[in-house]
């Protein structure tokens, strides 16, 4: 589809399950149940894929790493990209070392997002992680070695028996060590996940979090990072800040092809929003199918636009939506925009509005305000 530049892959194994994931993935999966499916991905992408030249290309899980490099490089090699591609890798401490990640470097690879989650081996283990803190060190030292100079690394904050001091520890590591960017999220037990059926104890409540949250902002800041999503910071260096330019294009509600088991994708110009099979069988069957499929209309996609513009720290350009959209922006959500100025959760910028800290807190109330 014409306006398509970022790509999505799911690769949905993994060792073993995370406790406190609900997304899709398969743990222990038989190599050649991986190898078929691989196979189906390629035809999904000769299928669909008209062949643009990609400005994002982004390998999700599950666990992406934990396939042999043949078959990441048979899939990628599959996209046109070119220099100026962003090409990201999500890796598992526990199933590269540094061989791997120069092999990953030699096959176009430039960006890895290493799921570090925590530096503490206590809760490491009590949240079913599979690697140690001292392998998550190795992975960013390695992956520098290899010639990585974007290294994104997620963290989980509320975790089981952490404390706000200990969490602060773990992002100052981080900063040490070179990661040009940083993920945090609160930890959310929901449904499908080990830790729905059986609820960790000593776990943060939303005052500690939202205090966690907060903290972060400050480190990061004071460390040189760019807070410029909600969960989101980027290292920013004289000529360069280190952003997702693959999640900016979400944000910015912009298309993108999805491929593989469960993955999403938007096609733009025709308003379609659709999802693949998440079962391995259904999927591996039916890829030239979609699971379902969502016309939006010019209000949802409105709606989307306000939603996924006041997630980023810069806001919504309002000029770009009355455009877009024929409307007075101003005018149509008077009430709401008053409320949350005079509260200070809403923020007015040159171009718009945006989230303050404290409305990044509250996101999900002054969100819904604006979609009803």
């Amino acid at each position: 589809m014409p306006g398509c530049f970022s790509a999505y892959i799911h690769i949905p194994f993994c060792k073993s399950k995370c406790k406190y994931c609900s997304f899709v993935s398969y743990p222990n999966t038989l190599q050649c149940v991986q190898k078929k499916y691989i196979d189906t991905l390629a035809k999904e992408i000769e299928y669909f894929y008209n062949g643009e030249i990609l400005k994002t290309v982004y390998f999700g899980g599950g666990t992406p790493s934990l396939l042999e490099v043949d078959d990441l490089s048979r899939i990628l090699h599959k996209f046109n990209y070119n220099d100026d591609t962003e090409i990201t890798i999500e890796v598992n401490p526990e199933t590269v070392d540094e061989k791997k990640l120069c092999a990953l470097k030699k096959t176009d690879f430039n960006r890895v997002s290493i799921g570090v989650q925590t530096f503490d081996d206590t809760i490491l283990k009590q949240i079913g992680r599979i690697h140690s803190s001292d392998r998550a060190k190795q992975t960013i030292e390695s992956a520098v070695t290899a010639g990585f100079n974007n290294i994104s690394a997620d963290f989980i904050y509320g975790l089981p028996h952490q404390k706000i001091e200990s969490f602060c520890k773990d992002l100052a590591t981080a900063v040490s060590l070179g990661i040009t960017h940083i993920s945090l999220y609160g930890l959310k037990i929901e449904e499908g996940c080990v830790f729905y059926q059986n609820r960790p104890q000593n776990i943060a409540d939303d005052d500690m979090q939202a205090d966690m949250y907060l903290a972060a902002i400050d480190l990061l800041e004071k460390s040189g990072f760019v807070h410029y999503e909600i969960s989101n910071f980027a290292q920013k260096s004289k000529n360069k800040i280190y952003e997702s330019r693959h999640n900016l294009n979400y944000w910015n509600a912009n298309a993108y092809y999805g491929f593989g088991a469960a993955a999403h994708g938007y096609f733009k110009e025709k308003s379609l929003r659709y999802s693949n099979f998440a079962n391995l069988s259904d999927y591996m069957k039916n890829y030239k199918e979609k699971f379902a499929k969502t016309v939006l209309t010019p209000e949802q996609q409105l709606e989307e636009t306000i939603f996924l513009g006041l997630r980023k720290s810069c806001g919504i350009d309002v000029k770009r939506i009355n455009n877009e959209f024929n409307i007075d922006f101003t005018k149509k959500y008077k009430d709401v925009i008053e409320k949350y100025v005079k509260s200070g959760h809403l923020c007015i910028t040159n171009d718009g509005y945006r989230l303050s800290d404290e409305g990044f807190l509250l996101s999900n109330i002054v969100l819904s305000d604006f979609l009803e």
